[in-house]
């Protein structure tokens, strides 16, 4: 009866711990180290999420506004490295370096943001990821 009330715990406690992986992802799954961008947009909005901070921004592209989102670090990777939740506010213009994504669609991997004051802050992993 015992090893039966420990293997639910266990696997109580397995699953518990896995979900919150499961959700999580590598660089290589969705952003290609080969194709790099760099972008000068307006922000639009910052949502400092878990498990990573997004950066949403207005870009003109053939007289068209496309609007671009950029996955970043974590929050307290972000805060570690001086970043505030105020430098990046609607309507600032940024300059973003990053990665394009897989599948085509207007969203990439920031890796390095350029503030209106020349200022470059690393958003992503401190070294290329290819």
């Amino acid at each position: 009866m015992k090893l039966m009330y420990a293997a639910a715990a266990a696997a109580s406690v397995l699953f518990a711990l896995g979900t919150p992986l499961a959700a999580h992802h590598s660089f290589a799954a969705e952003y290609d180290a080969t194709k790099p961008i760099k972008l000068t947009g307006t922000v639009t909005k910052f949502d400092m999420t878990n498990p990573h901070a997004w950066v949403y921004m207005d870009v003109q592209s053939d007289g068209k506004t496309v609007n671009w989102g950029f996955e970043t670090a974590s929050p307290n990777t972000l805060f570690r490295r001086g970043f505030k939740k105020d430098f990046l506010k609607p309507g600032t213009v940024i300059i973003i370096e990053g990665y394009l994504a897989k599948d085509g669609s207007h969203t990439g991997n920031a890796h390095r943001v350029t503030l209106p004051d020349g200022n470059k802050i690393v958003l992503g992993t401190e070294e290329n990821p290819g």
